[in-house]
């Protein structure tokens, strides 16, 4: 019998990027080479570990704007051009490469993981993927949960009550109309956690959520078992933390994982080495270089030089990395079960797209990781939180500190010098949608769906939604595509204040109004009345003095 559980949790989320009114445009790469290099690959590491009779547990997180590009016909065939240009690439590097034996091996390697991914994409899943995931949560080995509606980070956001509403029970929408049945957890934005958050998801019919480390090692009172079991804060909601030591081996620049020397190096693409006149066809029109997903070389070392990728080596490594993570749960767990008078929980969350995309190997390791922990030991057992909340219903209550995931563990990072001008514009827009929601009331109900104004106030609230996505004010601080981020605050603010004035003045243009929901079309199905309208009262006047304050700032 085992003595404690490890819960794999990934989290998978790329911002909503969808711009039919371009033929090619550079940022649905994102989506494309999470697909190829992540996606796919967990998908065939399920199946492969399904079709072998390994009893696995992951909990995966799929946001909204994920699972709505991954479903969205434009987007699925643009995908396959895309994955036809690499097949195409592919088929030239084989024949470039036909006197370099250790590029040639590797150029083969390529060509069958891009047929193979168009195989897995079109004839196997029918160009869903959503569909995939949801049949092995249906099989019971993934459980997935939600996230908030476009990411937005709930600490901040929760200055107006009305706008953190509408982000998790968007979130829990989107969750229930994909995979047919609401979701029992959610993963806070950026773990982004302050107290009161939790009756929001309370009111969403969530049972769970994450927080960092110190969220629950802060917590008031003091958690008897810090990390090793969750909390319910008062509210009833449950509470799971990051386990920092399972975390450090896999994450960590210096000592994880993903940085030994025999792994691929992420960071030399043949869409940056190769002559700019054969490679041209493959990369941006415009003549941009980009990745094409196509790496030839090792980490090798701290060094410009690099030798070529050995994939037996790697997949060695990988097996040997995942028999160490796997040994050091297991005395993990025997010294925590000693101490306590349940079964520990060792929760390890990471980013999904490191792996496979940052970390070639990563899907490779997963798999070696769920059949040596099922096969070959009975010290730790694969478990999702669910499953732990039914196995022990009864936990300490307890409150959570403000906390996030992020640098230094707080709000720094999306609150600071390069992002802090959008939440003035966010908060005006939150209050904005409001006034028109309780405004329109009454119409909303006495009026059918489809009316002009109903359709204006439901674009309002998706552009309210797509502006609050916390990956803006993350590319800002990061310093990577910052254009990109400030002009989609931009647009979709002032797509939203436009709509705001049209509707109070009643002069709504139903040609622009039907371009804006072709381009923004997510949530099609969303109903502003159900998480805007507050029946008269005023949030912000309920607000807390510090909001108060902010909020005046905002409003200069």
């Amino acid at each position: 019998m085992s003595k404690g559980y490890l819960s794999l949790v990934l989290h998978a989320h790329l911002p909503f990027v969808r711009h039919p009114e371009e033929e090619y445009f550079l940022e649905e790469n994102w989506l494309f080479e999470a697909i190829t290099e992540t996606y796919i690959p967990l998908i065939n590491v399920y199946d492969g570990l399904v079709r072998d009779g390994i009893n696995f547990r992951i909990t995966m997180s799929m946001t909204p704007p994920l699972v709505a590009m991954l479903k969205d016909p434009l987007l699925q065939q643009r995908y396959i051009r895309h994955l036809d240009k690499l097949i195409e690439l592919s088929e030239k590097e084989i024949e470039r490469t036909g006197f370099e034996p250790h590029y040639h091996g590797l150029a083969l390697m390529y060509n069958e993981r891009f047929r193979q991914s168009k195989e897995v994409f079109v004839n196997k899943y029918n160009c869903d993927l959503v569909s995939a995931f949801k049949k092995f949560q249906d099989m019971g080995y993934l459980e997935i949960i939600t996230c908030c509606a476009t990411h937005g980070f709930l600490p901040i956001l929760g200055v107006n009550p009305a706008a953190a509403k509408a982000q998790v029970q968007v979130g829990v929408e989107s969750y229930t109309k994909a995979f047919g049945r609401p979701p029992r957890g959610i993963w806070l934005p950026e773990c982004g956690y302050a107290p009161g958050v939790d009756k929001f998801l309370r009111d969403a019919g969530i049972r769970f959520f994450f927080v960092d480390s110190h969220g629950l090692v802060h917590a008031d009172p003091v958690p008897k078992y810090s990390v090793y079991a969750p909390i319910y804060c008062p509210t009833g909601v449950a509470a799971f933390a990051r386990d920092w030591e399972s975390s450090k081996q896999v994450w960590s620049a210096k000592e994880g994982y993903p940085g030994d020397v025999d792994y691929r190096e992420y960071y030399r693409d043949i869409g940056h080495q190769l002559d700019f006149d054969y490679i041209k066809p493959y990369i941006h029109p415009d003549g941009i270089r980009v990745n094409t997903g196509i790496k030839y070389w090792r980490i090798t070392g701290d060094t410009e030089y690099k030798e070529a990728y050995r994939p037996d080596w790697a997949r060695e490594k990988a097996a040997s990395h995942a028999g160490n993570f796997m040994f050091n749960r297991e005395k993990q767990v025997k010294h925590l079960a000693a101490h306590m008078d349940r079964k520990p929980i060792i929760v390890a969350p990471y980013d999904a797209e490191l792996f496979g995309h940052w970390w070639f190997e990563g899907p490779m390791w997963i798999d070696f990781l769920m059949r040596k922990i099922v096969c070959d030991q009975d010290t730790v057992e694969l478990i999702t939180p669910s499953e732990y909340l039914e196995e022990n219903p009864k936990n300490q209550m307890a409150v959570p500190s403000a906390s996030s995931w992020g640098y230094k563990g707080y709000n720094e990072f999306w609150l600071e010098g390069d992002n802090d001008w959008v939440y003035r514009h966010l908060h005006m827009a939150a209050k904005r949608m409001v006034e028109l929601a309780d405004k329109f009331a009454l119409q909303l109900k006495n009026n059918s769906r489809n009316t002009l104004a109903r359709r204006a106030l439901n674009q309002a609230a998706r552009e309210l939604l797509l502006a609050e996505s916390s990956d803006w004010p993350f590319i800002m601080k990061t310093g990577t595509m910052v254009p990109y981020a400030n002009k989609r605050v931009k647009q979709h603010v002032n797509r939203f204040t436009r709509l705001y004035n049209d509707l109070l003045n009643g002069t709504i243009d139903k040609a622009w109004l039907a371009e804006v929901e072709s381009r923004d079309n997510i949530f099609q199905n969303i109903d502003c009345a159900t998480h805007y309208v507050t029946q008269g009262k005023n949030f912000f006047r309920k607000s807390v003095k510090v909001q108060e304050e902010l909020l005046n700032v905002c409003n200069r």
